[in-house]
């Protein structure tokens, strides 16, 4: 769900990604991609998921082609075995940021292990460092715990996902994040439009800029978002149950991009 924007902090850049190489494997192919991700979407979910989602802000210099490589080359990493789900895709709305993002990457993983593993393949470090770096002027990576999570574990191409990054107030009492969490973690009940949502605690500060609480909430498509939007009495109410104890907010929403993008 949205939340209001209430106080602005100062981009700085500091790349999430750990810079560790290792000799290559061999990659699949982008058929073998697809076929990954389609058994990985038919499975049931594992009893923690991992959601990995990084924030990118690209120059306003940067050439077309260098953001298309840039997302290409993300996308491609879908083959790594660690990957259960991969997109990187525009960001579709940015609804409320104090850094003016524009591209993300969603992942998802069985372990903090294989989140581990998958940062230190030399085919992300490759990626990081040849397509992302050059482009991009502000980076930003968020991960927390998905305990139980209902659903699909791949989203289907074209569903639309709201992102929401808390930052709480200094000095605020473990109470309140807990009440956050509870707050959160039950909009899904209070409005139909939500097929699936995944709420935690950051367990990454170090690569976050202060945000301590991540919600994901995966839709059809862009138009529920805008039902439950369109909603404003019910959608105030909630804010108003968290509003006191934050300091500042981001909220995003982007598509799913088809597999074959995905694979290329």
């Amino acid at each position: 769900m949205s939340m209001l924007s209430l106080k602005a902090t100062r981009p700085h850049f500091s790349s999430p990604f750990t810079l560790h190489f290792q000799s290559p494997n061999r990659r699949p192919s982008s058929h073998l991609s697809f076929l990954k991700m389609s058994t990985a979407a038919a499975a049931a979910p594992p009893p923690e998921t991992i959601e990995h989602v990084v924030l990118f802000k690209v120059k306003e210099t940067a050439e077309p082609s260098g953001v298309q490589s840039m997302l290409s080359s993300l996308n491609a990493l879908v083959s790594l075995d660690p990957v259960l789900h991969l997109s990187a895709a525009p960001i579709h709305r940015l609804k409320s940021s104090p850094i003016p993002f524009t591209h993300l990457l969603h992942c998802r993983y069985s372990s903090k292990d294989g989140l581990k593993a998958y940062a230190v393949h030399p085919s992300h470090v490759a990626a990081v460092k040849e397509r992302v770096l050059p482009v991009c002027d502000d980076v930003m990576a968020v991960d927390w715990v998905a305990r139980d999570l209902l659903g699909l574990v791949v989203p289907p191409p074209g569903s639309a996902v709201r992102l929401s990054f808390l930052k709480l107030k200094e000095g605020s009492a473990a109470e309140a994040k807990d009440e956050i969490l509870r707050v959160i973690g039950g909009v899904k009940e209070k409005f139909e439009e939500i097929q699936q949502l995944t709420v935690g605690e950051n367990f990454s500060p170090e690569r976050a800029k202060g945000y301590s609480i991540a919600s994901l909430a995966v839709f059809p498509g862009v138009g529920e978002i805008d039902s439950m939007d369109a909603k404003g009495e019910l959608v105030s109410s909630e804010k108003d149950k968290v509003r006191e104890h934050l300091e500042s907010v981001i909220v995003l929403d982007f598509v799913v991009p088809s597999s074959q993008s995905a694979s290329l």
